[in-house]
């Protein structure tokens, strides 16, 4: 991609402006820091806001001047990420603009590994005192200065609670004159996560921001207060009732129409599509609970899948079903890059024919590491039947290469956690929330046990079974 004018001459004359599209409605000029030349950009934007499923939306590669064009087609306002390697920086973007953005050098002064995600800002250009990104900048530092000070006075929750008021009534003001429905939800429930973290009481929370209030499914600000307030949130609704509570309708009863009857007694919760959102958020949240089982919880999102009549819920709850079965027993086993010790870029792919035993770990977690010396144990009983591939999830790259010289011994192949060119790492495509963790996978392909058990919870168990040798039987007809 080669931009035939100046960078700045093209700024100045489209970007941060609407402009009629018969393509693509969003376009992203850019122009890069000398350090990325060469390298591809891509654009990554939420599929949807409960399971965060990202997709890659367009890619380019940095020219040898530094520019890049981005294209791609959206219904509504949004936020989306520009990732170079593991450098993303945050921009929003509306239908029908063209956007000019600069895209910084990485800090040379972080020690951070080469996968773990570093955010950068983006540069904006626009002279447009309206348009969102300015907006979102300047309200911003609305709020970085009534709390400046914080570090050096003492602020109780009452003090928080009344600069937030005050932060409000100040925006009310400062953007009156504004007509962008994004930027006054932006602020709205940038206030509402503030009085959220400060634990601020629910019924405020609720009356204030939620009861009355329409639902926001796409509004990124709207669905980070959402998902906060509501995190176990029927659970203790559920501890109020005398009845049946929500373990038993989903272990037991496995009905949505149950649930959805169940929660229409909750004040708050009398609009349908909020209560039905709701109910989508808490699956997502049991799925990994495990005082709920898996299979009955994902029985439950499939009718609910099937029975939704709101599209932006059944796109919801289709991302659910498609990050819950790529890792269900007997599915295809996702591959992955990493890099061994040498640097040498691998994949899980590789061993493809081969069983493979696949263990996340971190250096600084402890039950990781208990599970090393008896995972050395297997390689050596079992290294020429099985692969066995443990992956470091440091957020150092020199933790990892300090593990592996005090361990010479553990000579199987240990993997760094490092992304791909898509941006994601093993640890993302397996969606992990901690380590340790294990996965089997059989010489198909397919996961044979997942999750797996760890080493030393029995998994030579499994191996013997699986691997005791065959007594022959010499009755006809019988192999």
């Amino acid at each position: 991609m080669q931009l035939k004018f100046s960078f700045l001459s093209q700024v100045i004359l489209c970007l941060i402006v609407p402009f009629l599209s018969y393509g693509q409605n969003v376009k992203i000029k850019g122009k890069a820091h000398s350090s990325h030349i060469g390298k591809p950009i891509s654009l990554l934007a939420y599929s949807d806001l409960i399971t965060y499923t990202k997709t890659r939306e367009a890619i380019d590669t940095v020219d040898k001047d530094g520019y890049f064009e981005l294209d791609l087609q959206i219904e509504h306002t949004q936020p989306v990420e520009l990732q170079i390697e593991n450098l993303f920086g945050k921009l929003y973007i509306q239908p029908n603009y063209v956007y000019g953005v600069t895209f910084p050098e990485k800090d040379k002064d972080l020690d951070i590994r080469g996968d773990v995600e570093e955010q950068v800002l983006i540069g904006v250009i626009s002279g447009d005192t309206t348009e969102l990104n300015t907006l979102i900048i300047d309200y911003n530092k609305v709020y970085n200065k009534m709390f400046e000070n914080a570090a050096t006075e003492f602020l109780n929750k009452n003090r928080i609670y009344n600069k937030l008021d005050t932060i409000q009534l100040i925006a009310s003001w400062r953007y009156k004159n504004i007509k962008n429905n994004y930027f006054k939800s932006y602020v709205q429930y940038s206030i509402a996560e503030s009085n959220s973290n400060a634990s601020r009481g629910k019924n405020f929370l609720a009356s204030n921001f939620i009861a009355g209030k329409p639902v926001q499914h796409t509004h990124f600000e709207y669905m980070t207060f959402f998902n906060a307030f509501f995190k176990g949130y029927v659970e203790a609704y559920s501890s109020t009732k005398k009845s049946e509570n929500i373990h038993h309708l989903i272990n037991t009863v496995t009905q949505y129409t149950a649930v959805n009857s169940y929660l229409k007694s909750n004040p708050l919760l009398i609009n349908d599509t909020l209560r039905e959102l709701v109910i989508i958020k808490s699956l997502w949240d049991y799925y990994y609970n495990p005082q709920f089982s898996r299979e009955l919880v994902l029985a439950v999102i499939e009718q609910m899948a099937n029975d939704t009549k709101i599209k932006a819920h059944k796109k919801i709850l289709n991302n659910m079903l498609q990050v819950a079965y790529n890792l269900n027993v007997g599915m295809k086993a996702p591959d992955f890059v990493a890099y061994d010790r040498t640097g040498k870029m691998v994949t899980l792919g590789d061993y493809k024919g081969r069983y493979v035993y696949l263990n996340f770990f971190s250096t600084k977690s402890v039950n990781s590491l208990k599970e090393m010396p008896k995972m050395a144990e297997l390689v050596k009983k079992y290294g020429d039947k099985v692969t066995f591939i443990s992956i470091c999830t440091d957020d150092s790259i020199k933790s990892y290469k300090n593990y592996l010289k005090a361990n010479p011994k553990y000579t199987w192949p240990i993997w760094y956690n490092k992304a791909g060119n898509d941006g994601k790492t093993a640890y993302d495509v397996y969606n992990l929330k901690a380590v340790p963790a294990f996965f089997f996978i059989n010489q198909f392909g397919n996961l044979a046990q997942s999750p797996a058990t760890a080493p030393t919870q029995g998994f030579e168990y499994k191996l013997k079974a699986l691997f005791k040798p065959k007594k022959k039987d010499t009755k006809i007809g019988i192999r």
